[in-house]
């Protein structure tokens, strides 16, 4: 298929080549003798008239056992009911078929008629209030650098999330000065476009310091040999509370949802961790895990 039609079958041509190709030539003699042939009559002028009768619906007869008989007074009050009063008693009945969700749930939590429209009319989509953007991440990220290498004291929280242009080399050496600072207790990379050399800095990172007690890794490029080499470094932390590790670019695989309920085995001091467990056996590991760990970090508070 991939071959152009003069390989894919033999020549079957007899008549000698007149000349080389113009194209432009061939095109022109193409519309010139379009446009001579005649247009062929059709065989049944079309004149506008219709045939045939009309499709009409027959009536059908209601037998006699299926035939629903009322009080006069209630016959004589359906009868004069208009549309909206119509679409409350379907509500109130429960006949929700014949009406759309909204007028549905607007005729049973009202106690007045507020669907005027009735059943068949056609329903408008609710009109939502457009919720802006949320606003730019205003981090200036040399600034941060700067005070987690000074160690600056009242610098708690390291907040770069949605920030989509940071230099790799930068990510690098902010997590190379969170080796030594001691006053950051939340250190956050949502959807900062962060792979797996910045998941292996920030495990360098958990492997030396002391004081981070949340970590946010969600929305990046992690590949499972990230999230791997972050999960043995966990291990050797027991300072970090709060692990958040999801919505990764591709799914990390079996292997690494298992190395995550085995470290929230042997790290106790971790009572928060965000991921989504796509197998049944890891994810309940991990429920119990989390749950003892919650009930020890109980324990000791009430100590």
């Amino acid at each position: 298929m991939l071959l152009p039609a003069g390989l894919r079958q033999r020549d079957q041509t007899k008549k000698s080549p007149t000349g080389p190709l113009d194209r432009d030539a061939l095109l022109q003699y193409l519309e010139q003798q379009a446009l001579e042939v005649k247009e062929r009559d059709d065989l049944v002028p079309f004149t506008g008239e219709k045939k045939g009768k009309p499709y009409i619906q027959p009536k059908r007869e209601i037998p006699a056992q299926e035939q629903i008989t009322l009080e006069p007074e209630l016959e004589e009050a359906l009868a004069h009911a208009t549309d909206a009063e119509m679409c409350d008693i379907a509500a109130i009945l429960g006949m929700y078929t014949l009406m759309s969700n909204k007028q549905y749930y607007d005729a049973i939590c009202s106690g007045e008629i507020c669907n005027t429209e009735g059943i068949s009319s056609v329903v408008q989509p609710d009109k939502y209030k457009p919720v802006p953007d949320e606003p730019p991440n205003p981090t200036n990220i040399e600034e941060m650098l700067k005070r987690v290498r000074n160690n600056d004291k009242e610098l708690q929280e390291v907040n770069l999330n949605n920030i989509q242009d940071i230099p790799i080399p930068m990510l690098s050496e902010l997590c190379e000065a969170m080796k030594t600072n001691t006053y950051v207790r939340s250190f956050s990379l949502v959807a900062t476009r962060s792979g797996d050399p910045i998941a292996n800095a920030v495990a360098d990172m958990l492997r030396e310091n002391r004081s981070l007690q949340s970590l946010n890794i969600e929305s990046n490029f992690i590949s499972s040999t990230g999230l791997m080499a972050v999960l043995k470094a966990v291990r050797e932390n027991a300072t970090l509370t709060e692990l958040r590790v999801d919505n990764q670019r591709q799914w990390p695989g079996d292997a690494v949802e298992m190395e995550m309920a085995t470290v929230l085995e042997q790290c106790p001091s971790i009572v928060r961790f965000g991921y989504h467990f796509t197998q049944q056996g890891p994810r309940a590991r991990a429920a119990q895990a989390m749950t003892r760990n919650n009930e020890l970090r109980r324990q000791q508070k009430k100590r």
